[in-house]
């Protein structure tokens, strides 16, 4: 691929597999997709030598192609999969984050940080997938069966938009989070639910990077196209 024009996000679609490398590069390949390979590890600090090794290398597939399946198909795959890991992450990740910093807090103030960062993201977030799932999916999955209905926005880019945006928003926090808790590393006086909140922020991340990547990347371009009537990307 044309290392130096392709975008992060391009490499990312062409060859899911190295989605886990990006991640522990610390290269955004989801809400900056839009970066070409060389901007994006530039502003991660990364040798560019070290992800044109990952470009050159075969493809690793390990998921589905997305871009090459229909736009209902992507999503019920994010709302079954991503949605319902969301939701259940947060249900759990709250009350957990509220117990640590009320037992930690004392000694690691970072904890108090932590659980308001992790209120701030469910605030967030449960408000975000009610939309998708009420508004724009519905649209997106009525624009591909060639029956589109009555929407209040106009075009589908509007939604689009709102929801990159938002989408930013939470980058920021997790970028915050991982910040705040030294990436996750938890200190060695930590007690199980300590070690737990941790490692379940780590798999909250991981998984919004993905779930972001299939929105930014995929989803939403595929939907503009259809509606323009023009080929996906």
């Amino acid at each position: 691929m044309p290392f130096e024009t392709d975008t992060i996000a391009e490499l990312a679609i062409a060859n899911p597999g190295v989605i886990p490398a990006l991640e522990k590069l610390g290269i955004d390949f989801c809400c900056g997709g839009a970066a070409t390979i060389e901007d994006a590890c530039r502003r991660a600090g990364v040798d560019p030598a070290q992800v044109r090794e990952l470009a050159a290398g075969p493809a690793k597939v390990t998921t589905r192609a997305w871009e090459k399946e229909p736009l209902t198909a992507l999503v019920r795959f994010i709302v079954e999969t991503h949605h319902v890991f969301t939701r259940d992450a947060m249900a759990a990740l709250r009350p957990l984050a509220a117990k640590v910093s009320g037992k930690h807090g004392e000694a690691h103030p970072e904890t108090r940080a932590v659980e308001a960062l992790v209120l701030r993201l469910a605030e967030d977030l449960g408000p975000h997938l009610l939309k998708e799932e009420k508004i724009l999916f519905p649209y997106v999955e009525s624009l591909e069966e060639a029956a589109r209905g009555e929407s209040c926005f106009g075009t589908v880019q509007n939604p689009i938009r709102m929801m990159m945006r938002q989408h930013e928003a939470v980058g920021e926090i997790l970028a915050e989070l991982r910040a705040t808790t030294g990436g996750y590393v938890a200190p060695p006086d930590a007690c199980a639910s300590f070690q737990a909140l941790y490692a379940g922020l780590r798999d909250l991340e991981a998984d919004l990077h993905r779930h972001i990547h299939l929105e930014n990347n995929i989803l939403f371009p595929g939907a503009l196209a259809v509606e323009e009537g023009r080929p996906r990307p």
